[in-house]
């Protein structure tokens, strides 16, 4: 008797352990199904900026490779046509046009998405995702009323909104605070050199672009003449912390190395990264590596500086043979600009370039350079080459998303966020049927049509200018007139009304419906 108890206890060990291994490697399984998610998103790359999108000034053979073997959209949007509002719009699936607070913020704003509330990252953690971000945030930082004190813990921030790591620039390299933040610290501070920080009144006795303009390594052209450092005269003032600055032209790599270390980190389970690249922003310092690679000036090097943290992350990824299990998107938070605050010569260096392709005008204006970018998403195996022509926005990342890994998500947080997952895996040719463009102002985009009502907005790219539009607005058909040169208003007063009314609509909260089924699969 005692000999059978003995090996029934033994059989039931023996069953509990195989029933752990088999649930193990059932999760394992379930793990390999989940594809790893990486969203490359750059910052200031028109459309035109590519060289899969016809630049031949510069050359990009990594993204040009994404492109070759994934899907490039031709009619992909940001929802802005500036930074902070578009990466709004992108993690937590609303138009930011719906949120005050919203548009470009200083370096030192608090934090405006809250905490709880549905975001991209969020979602994806629930989905058993480890999520990272390294670059550039411009989301805010903290509860603060009275001011980020940056010596201290600095939440709530990407950790408190879906993040499991955090690596980040605060807002813009043309910004102070001029430090990187990990999780929820200055990497690099030390106490006897604390750092302040004004966009307010400068600091005595601190030099700034204006008194120490002979000095500096990159003049300014316009609005750029507060704190230096490197060299360089940034927007708001900084004091102290000089042990924690950033090197301008090591930046990209910084970011690269460290987004390669977040994907060598998590490699053992499904991940999501979202690298948020400095280039092609000002202050354009590339490294050395890249200095002299185009006709362009320090904007197109920065260019060629992109392109080569794509092929870092698309080699790390062969390298951990993790290709074939990784959707990896590529895309821009706006349109180009060019003299952007700093002598760089981009004007003068452009030549024959076009950064906004066929598109007229570039960030900050409604015209179609503004918003519509290059767009591209590549899974080996499982995304099939081909160009689409699907109207898509990024504020259905989230949605999209969500449909891939199995999740629901809060529809009353992300009211604007639609599933286009059929559309960005190239196996549905349609997308949405409206889709708006952010710049101050709103614009409307329904099938071919275009809509930009009354109000303000900028043109141009080599000079850009404010203007004003006239009653009742402008209206482009863009499938006969691509770079939106031949008002149609005064001819179609009955289409004018239509797309108002529904402009209207949306900004009260109503979505468009989905126009197939096969675009919501």
């Amino acid at each position: 008797m005692l000999l059978n108890m003995k090996t029934y206890y033994t059989f039931i060990k023996l069953m509990l352990l195989y029933m752990l291994a088999a649930s193990g490697l059932t999760a394992q399984a379930a793990d390999q199904e989940k594809p790893n998610i990486i969203l490359i998103y750059a910052d200031d790359i028109g459309y035109g900026d590519l060289s899969c999108y016809g630049a031949t000034a510069v050359q990009t053979p990594h993204v040009d490779r994404l492109a070759a073997g994934g899907v490039r959209f031709t009619n992909a949007y940001a929802t802005s046509a500036t930074c902070t509002p578009s990466r709004y719009s992108l993690m937590t699936g609303e138009y930011a046009f719906r949120q005050k607070g919203t548009g470009i913020l200083p370096g030192d704003a608090p934090l405006i998405i809250q905490p709880g509330r549905e975001t991209l990252p969020g979602m994806l953690q629930r989905a058993g995702y480890k999520t990272g971000i390294v670059g550039k945030w411009h989301l805010g930082l903290g509860d603060h009323k009275g001011g980020q004190n940056w010596n201290d813990e600095i939440k709530p921030g990407p950790l408190e909104v879906g993040f499991n790591d955090s690596f980040i620039m605060a807002a813009t390299g043309d910004r102070v605070p001029c430090v990187y933040v990990k999780d929820h610290r200055v990497v690099g501070l030390t106490t006897d050199d604390p750092i302040q920080i004004s966009y307010g009144a400068p600091f005595p006795g601190e030099p700034t672009g204006e008194d120490a303009r002979d000095t500096l390594v990159m003049d300014w052209s316009a609005g750029h003449h507060d704190a230096v450092v490197h060299g360089i005269s940034r927007i708001g003032f900084m004091k102290g912390g000089k042990s924690a600055f950033w090197k301008d032209e090591e930046m990209a790599k910084v970011f690269t190395q460290r987004a390669i270390d977040f994907i060598e980190r998590e490699k053992e389970h499904p991940f999501f990264l979202y690298f948020a690249t400095h280039d092609i922003h000002v202050p354009r310092v590339p490294h050395a590596d890249f200095v002299g690679k185009t006709p362009m000036g320090p904007r197109g090097d920065a260019i060629v500086e992109f392109d080569w943290s794509v092929g870092q992350i698309i080699a790390t990824l062969e390298r951990l043979k993790l290709l074939n299990n990784t959707l990896i998107i590529v895309t821009s938070d706006n349109g180009p600009v060019l003299d952007d605050g700093y002598k760089d010569a981009a004007v003068e260096k452009l030549g024959s370039h076009r950064p906004a392709g066929p598109w007229r005008s570039g960030k900050t204006s409604l015209f179609e350079g503004g918003t519509r970018l290059p767009t591209i998403t590549y899974w080996q195996g499982n995304i099939q080459p081909r160009v689409s022509d699907a109207l898509i926005s990024q504020v259905d990342f989230l949605a999209s998303l969500a449909a891939l890994t199995g999740q629901k998500f809060n529809t009353k947080n992300a009211p604007d966020s639609e599933n286009q997952l059929a559309a960005l895996l190239g196996k549905s040719p349609t997308g949405r049927t409206s889709l708006v463009q952010y710049a101050n102002g709103l614009a409307l985009r329904q099938g071919d049509w275009k809509f930009i009502p009354p109000g303000p907005t900028t043109d141009g790219l080599e000079k850009r200018k404010k203007i004003t539009i006239p009653e009742p607005g402008l209206l482009f058909n863009l499938a006969l007139d691509p770079s939106e040169t031949k008002d149609l208003a005064a001819s179609n007063r009955e289409k004018i009304k239509e797309l108002q009314s529904l402009l209207t609509s949306i900004q009260g909260g109503a979505v468009p419906p989905a126009p197939n089924p096969a675009a919501a699969q």
